[in-house]
């Protein structure tokens, strides 16, 4: 098995093919990080400097010299003597947030459980994977902490999340619960993102770790153009072939955080998972909350390598269905070339010059619906608009599959447009704050996706399309980020749980797409690539990378996406510049 435990020194040691992976129970019951890197045999080691802490915080503690500031601590809280930032912070009862979680039990099973309604990395096997819980709790508040640790052996790769549970006797509310934190020996690495804007995602940044905090984060309710949810730490001088890489991704496609904090020791603590602000979710006594999956993989040659083992991992572990190792077919889409402006006779003459081409698929894209003869009106509005496409779908794409050509269609299903049917009848589904005049944004608004009622019309819209129609492609688009961030559904007090409903809320309507059309090819889409994110992957095994689609750009902005993303994720056009 690839996790062991020695009880006489209390040490858990989870090993893959490549990296091992250490913690140990202190004395006092605080788990503490012991060793992250390449493979070694030994089941314990000698313990990591658990340095002290600063005169003006030095505890005195009957177990030895010992202070949570100064030591590895596996899951950083906050409040309890810790001043790094913190990977947890509960807002107690009685108002404080003081939170010391203690270790009680663990529990080691093969396989992987699932993730309740999330996306998340899965075993094919239950022989490809261990997983390691760790119960923790504070014995003050009642809460309860598990750390899940899941070891791919083979794979290279150890994924982590943690579940929350109030198991006191008054609410809680949990205000910070990230999905990894990870304490480093050093501060001697460069630190590599993937920052960008629409048209020109995914730029490789490489910058050394200074003291303080540093990182990257998304508040746009996506994860968006401007940063990604990969964050890679790499030895001073590491390069494709060389150094130790240790590279995070967060299985997650809303707001998210990555942090680094090197301290007055020198020494680097890592954190990642759901961006804490805007953010807080109330605990009733015996409520839990799941925190996203984080994926770790470590490779000490080099950053190639480390790409390599994501690559792999995703491909099998992580993309889902029929498309998952089947060749997908090659494709034209209606936009470069005809934006708006088609209509069935202009679509069957793209399909005639595809099919000489060898292409395989013509995907009509924006404009078939509704009123929407431009970008003002009719998103919301899914039913076909037949003074372009007279005698509906149906004529259409027996047309285009006369040619032998597959079809596909364009929906953004998370959209309403001001002027459209959806909006006049129910004008409070869109996310707004009421008393404040709504920003609109590429003259749309978005849906409030955290409501089962607004899913549900949705829905009933799209399977009515897709049910009565021969479609082998969805293109799901997202083309504005969230403002105004408030649900009229919601209760004054859940309004910070709003971005998280909002996110479940999709990949909610997503799984029930993908289940119930299996053979339907997903390629998903953000205004080109603003959620390029292993969240996505898990709904649709490609995702359509820039809207940018000049040939000399897409080497940088598919370059930073391999970083962490397979070749196979990377939806691309041909097209004039």
């Amino acid at each position: 098995m690839s996790i062991q435990f020695d009880a006489a020194s209390r040490t858990f040691k989870l090993d893959t093919v490549s990296s091992t992976y250490m913690l140990r129970v202190h004395e006092t019951g605080r788990l503490l990080q012991v060793y992250y890197g390449s493979l070694i045999p030994d089941i314990t080691v000698s313990d990591r400097d658990q340095r002290r802490g600063t005169a003006s915080f030095s505890p005195n503690d009957p177990n030895g010299p010992f202070t949570p500031d100064g030591a590895p601590m596996e899951y950083g809280c906050n409040g309890s003597g810790d001043f790094r930032i913190s990977a947890l912070s509960v807002r107690n009862g009685n108002g404080d947030s003081t939170t010391d979680i203690r270790y009680v039990s663990h529990s080691i099973t093969p396989g992987k459980p699932r993730i309740p309604g999330l996306p998340a990395t899965y075993v094919n096997e239950t022989s490809e994977a261990d997983t390691l819980q760790i119960f923790m709790a504070d014995a003050v508040t009642g809460v309860k902490v598990t750390l899940c640790y899941s070891v791919f052996h083979k794979m290279g790769v150890i994924t982590r999340n943690v579940l929350v549970e109030n198991g006191g006797e008054a609410p809680c509310r949990l205000e910070r619960a990230m999905s990894l934190c990870v304490d480093l020996p050093s501060m001697d690495y460069d630190m590599i993102t993937l920052y960008g804007r629409h048209v020109r995602e995914r730029n490789y940044c490489r910058r050394a770790l200074a003291r303080g905090i540093q990182g990257i984060e998304s508040k746009r309710g996506s994860s968006s153009h401007t940063q990604n949810p990969f964050t890679a730490l790499v030895s001073r001088g590491a390069d494709e072939d060389h150094g130790w890489c240790y590279g995070f991704n967060l299985v997650y496609s809303g707001n998210f955080t990555a942090m680094a904090e090197c301290d007055f020791n020198a020494t680097t603590r890592f954190i990642m998972g759901i961006n804490p602000t805007d953010f807080s979710w109330k605990l009733e006594p015996g409520e839990s909350f799941h925190t996203p999956e984080a994926v770790m993989v470590f490779s000490d040659k080099g950053m190639g390598e480390m790409s390599r083992i994501f690559h792999r991992f995703y491909d099998n572990n992580l993309i889902r269905g029929r498309w998952k190792k089947e060749k997908r077919p090659l494709l034209i889409n209606s936009w470069e070339g005809a934006l708006f402006d088609f209509d069935t006779e202009k679509l069957v003459a793209f399909a005639d010059e595809a099919a000489k081409l060898g292409v395989e698929m013509l995907v009509m894209d924006d404009g078939w619906f509704g009123k929407r003869n431009d970008d003002t009106t009719s998103l919301g509005d899914w039913f076909v608009n037949e003074e372009k496409l007279p005698g509906g779908l149906s004529k259409l794409i027996e047309e285009v599959n006369a040619r032998g050509l597959k079809f596909g269609i364009w929906f953004e299903p998370e959209m309403i447009s001001p002027d459209s049917d959806l909006f006049r009848a129910h004008p409070d589904w869109h996310i707004h704050v009421p008393g404040r005049e709504a920003m609109i944004g590429r003259t749309q608004y978005v849906l409030d996706m955290s409501r089962s009622d607004v899913r549900e019309n949705i829905w009933q819209q799209m399977y009515a399309i897709l049910s009565k129609n021969k479609i082998d492609y969805v293109k799901w688009d997202f083309n504005r980020n969230i403002s105004d961030a408030a649900s009229a559904a919601l209760a004054p007090e859940q309004q910070t749980e709003f971005f998280h409903r909002y996110i479940m809320g999709t990949y909610s309507l997503m799984e029930r797409l993908v289940t119930t059309f299996p053979d339907l090819l997903l390629e998903n889409c953000s205004g080109g690539g603003g959620r390029f994110d292993p969240g996505m992957l898990y709904y649709s095994p490609q995702i359509w990378t820039s809207d940018n689609t000049d040939a000399v750009d897409r080497v940088f902005i598919q370059y930073g996406t391999s970083l962490c993303y397979p070749t196979s994720s990377m939806g691309a056009h041909v097209s004039a510049a």
